[in-house]
């Protein structure tokens, strides 16, 4: 794993890739097929007896003879491009239905079954590799790159065929071997053509013609990559969503990918599919396949945060970015708890590190003066009202190895210290409602809404906390539907005209429905929350 604790732009980029590289290291599962292939009776793929002279030649040589010189490097993943396009409009399904690695009998017999499924494959392994070797010292030292392989002509346009990439991630039909490679493809291939990338890395400088990439004819494909992306994280599939993680690790290493990922809601989609993920993860049991599945989940749990962290890294830039971090306190809640149930050290680490630049983020470099602030101090509410401040008092007791780990720790500490000590106790309440994570403490008894009823109006009058608690009765939390009764119930004794108001809110309808709950402590505190409602003067009840 990579040092979080001081990284800069490049490091970002080198660690994302070299991850995004090693997930996806896996073969196509009938790779053992790819020798036996013959092109000359697959003429549906209509190749010309050249295209079949080049892949036939490029079989026989080292990938490096093929990519010598960039023209001929042009013309074979154009071929291969042509391969794919042709292919991937007939496959039957059957080679998208196989998962697991097939010996050579098995691979063949697919072969038989689905001849273009395999081709499909094929053209995808080529171009992986093409990828993988023109990302090389070796292609640094030889003067070819992505950017001058598949960006063409004067004006370093992306290649037309790039699309038939984009068809077989869309239109995949569940071949989850090839859509993961190719959007990891396409993905590389579009971020070579990023601003922020040159200089980054030899294998993206201009070439010998001082020709760079266009980053302009990259830009729509871009935003329809992220587009299929931001698609895929909204299934409640792990297999769906592993798709796209590569790709993602890939988009997140260049500033313009971020701006790109973030604009189309995917810090939202990210942070859900943390929490998802590590519920999952939670529920899983420890033995045998169950073992290896959990291990899938943290795997892809580190991935996603990752992901998530190098998002981090634009907050002090893009004040829409803060907004996305701050929206609906989500990002926050997944973070913080991936510290707090501590799944891998790995994991815990990353949290930590995005969690540190969000409570670090400034609004001052590049203010948004028609947006509501949004900086360092609210994130910190945030954790706190989510209770970093626990856990990270549990980490600090424990002996980490890791340096970056216990600085982070210690970082978090003092700000969520300080920080704290700053709030009154209505901001420590209000952030706590605003994120749905109630517990019981000292700003859920009588004396503080006795104090603070006043303030549940909110600044608009519109009593915004009073409805997020209405909504939070509906907590699969069986403790947060309890402590949202007993606020209400308090609301509505301590504020004059509170008990019509939460009952036109919806509040008595909910709460009543509460009443036979199988949890013993849930149904006291619904029936006192409804009696509150009906009666006038609780505390001769009570």
């Amino acid at each position: 794993f990579f040092s979080t604790a001081s990284f800069d732009h490049c490091g970002i980029i080198i660690a994302v890739l070299t991850m995004a590289s090693k997930s996806s290291l896996q073969p196509s599962p009938v790779a053992a097929a790819f020798r036996s292939l013959q092109w000359d009776p697959l003429s549906s793929l209509r190749l010309t007896p050249q295209e079949t002279a080049l892949l036939r030649m490029a079989e026989s040589n080292p990938i490096e003879y093929t990519l010598g010189d960039a023209r001929d490097a042009t013309m074979y993943v154009r071929v291969l491009l042509k391969l794919l396009a042709e292919a991937s409009v007939n496959v039957s399904g059957h080679v998208a239905r196989i998962t697991e690695e097939c010996n050579e009998n098995r691979a063949l017999d697919a072969l038989d079954a689905d001849p273009l499924g395999v081709v499909t494959h094929y053209a995808i392994a080529k171009l992986s590799t093409i990828i993988a070797t023109l990302s090389s010292p070796w292609a640094a030292e030889n003067g070819v790159s992505i950017g001058n392989v598949f960006y063409a002509g004067s004006e370093g346009v992306l290649i037309e065929q790039w699309k038939a990439l984009l068809r077989v991630i869309s239109k995949g039909k569940g071949d989850a071997y090839a859509q993961r490679s190719a959007a990891l493809c396409l993905a590389q291939i579009l971020v070579a053509a990023c601003p922020s990338q040159r200089g980054a890395s030899d294998t993206n400088a201009k070439d010998g013609a001082g020709r760079a990439p266009s980053y302009s004819s990259a830009i729509e494909p871009l935003e329809a990559l992220t587009a299929w992306v931001i698609t895929q994280l909204k299934s409640p599939n792990a297999v769906t969503v592993g798709t796209t993680v590569p790709a993602i690790m890939t988009l997140t290493s260049a500033t313009e990918g971020r701006q790109i990922f973030a604009a189309s809601g995917g810090i939202k989609y990210l942070s859900r599919q943390l929490r998802q993920r590590e519920k999952s993860k939670s529920s899983s049991s420890s033995s045998g396949a169950s073992e290896r599945k959990a291990n899938s989940s943290v795997q892809q749990l580190y991935e996603l945060a990752f992901c998530l962290w190098c998002l981090t890294y634009e907050l002090n830039n893009f004040a829409d970015v803060r907004a996305d971090f701050a929206k609906d306190g989500l990002p926050v809640m997944a973070l913080v708890e991936l510290v707090s149930s501590a799944p891998r050290e790995k994991v815990v680490r990353v949290a930590l590190a995005a969690l540190r630049n969000l409570a670090t983020c400034s609004a001052d470099i590049h203010p948004e003066p028609d947006m509501p602030r949004i900086d360092s101090k609210v994130f910190l509410g945030e954790m706190i009202a989510c209770g970093l401040m626990k856990a990270i008092k549990l980490l600090r007791d424990r002996q980490f190895t890791d340096p970056d780990i216990v600085e982070d720790v210690d970082k978090l500490h003092k700000l969520l210290a300080d920080n704290f000590k700053e709030m009154t106790r209505w901001e420590v309440y209000q952030n706590e409602v605003e994120t749905g994570q109630l517990s019981w403490g000292s700003t859920h008894t009588e004396a503080f809404f006795k104090e603070n009823a006043k303030m549940m109006e909110g600044k608009d009058g519109d009593f915004k906390l009073v409805k997020i608690l209405i909504s939070l009765l509906s907590s699969s939390d069986e403790d947060i539907s309890a402590i949202a009764c007993f606020d209400l119930g308090e609301f509505c004794r301590h504020y004059p005209n509170g008990r019509s108001i939460a009952k036109r809110l919806g509040g008595k309808d909910l709460a009543m429905t509460l009443i036979e709950h199988d949890n013993p402590e849930l149904q006291r505190h619904a029936l006192q929350c409804v009696s509150k409602m009906m009666v006038q003067n609780w505390e001769y009840v009570k």
